[in-house]
């Protein structure tokens, strides 16, 4: 069951929300256009906030579902949160679009929602305080990322290693941010 729910993950990992409401708008392909990122806040920057909207809720949505579905066929809590990771790698490298997805910060948050509420809401709250403070989506998203990990490690152990794992890849995909944010020409809102 482990196996079957990991790729069914990741197959709904990889309908990349962004991309498929820009062909069906007509909008360009946010891979192309503004950050290159095909993720929410791109979205934001190139089609405005409904369907900036619609892709952060189709983002969290699919992972979230996975996490769900693997929690009601009776699997840990571990295999549920590598089932949600199978999710975001989708998103990062979705089969249907080439390999080129996004950052995976939304479907990571869906996949925290449905492994252990508070971790979302500690990351979600840290992304909006750093975004405030600083306009910055892509330093909000390193930030809130790992702050999760001290929180899991205390409460939820077993999610623990997927989620660094997961953080891992997170920070990975960010590496030209970090590279823009230490440089300080990384976009701002």
């Amino acid at each position: 069951m482990f196996w079957l729910l990991a790729i069914l993950a990741y197959l709904l990992g990889s309908l990349s929300f962004a991309i498929l409401l820009s062909r069906l708008t007509g909008n360009p392909d946010p891979r192309m256009s503004g950050s290159g990122n095909a993720g929410a806040t791109n979205m934001l920057r190139l089609a405005g906030k409904k369907l900036a909207i619609l892709t952060l809720l189709g983002d969290l949505f699919k992972g979230l579902l996975p996490v769900l579905i693997a929690g009601v066929a009776g699997l840990s809590l571990q295999d549920q949160a590598w089932i949600g990771v199978c999710a975001v790698i989708g998103h990062l490298f979705p089969l249907y679009f080439r390999f080129r997805g996004g950052k995976g910060v939304a479907t990571a948050a869906g996949m925290l929602l449905g492994l252990y509420p508070p971790a979302a809401l500690l990351a979600v709250c840290a992304w909006l305080l750093t975004f405030y403070l600083t306009r910055t989506s892509s330093l909000a998203a390193l930030i809130a990322t790992p702050l999760t990990l001290p929180l899991l490690a205390w409460q939820e152990p077993a999610a623990l290693l997927p989620m660094s794992a997961l953080t891992g890849l997170i920070v990975w995909r960010h590496r030209g941010n970090l590279r823009d944010l230490f440089a300080g020409r990384e976009r701002h809102f």
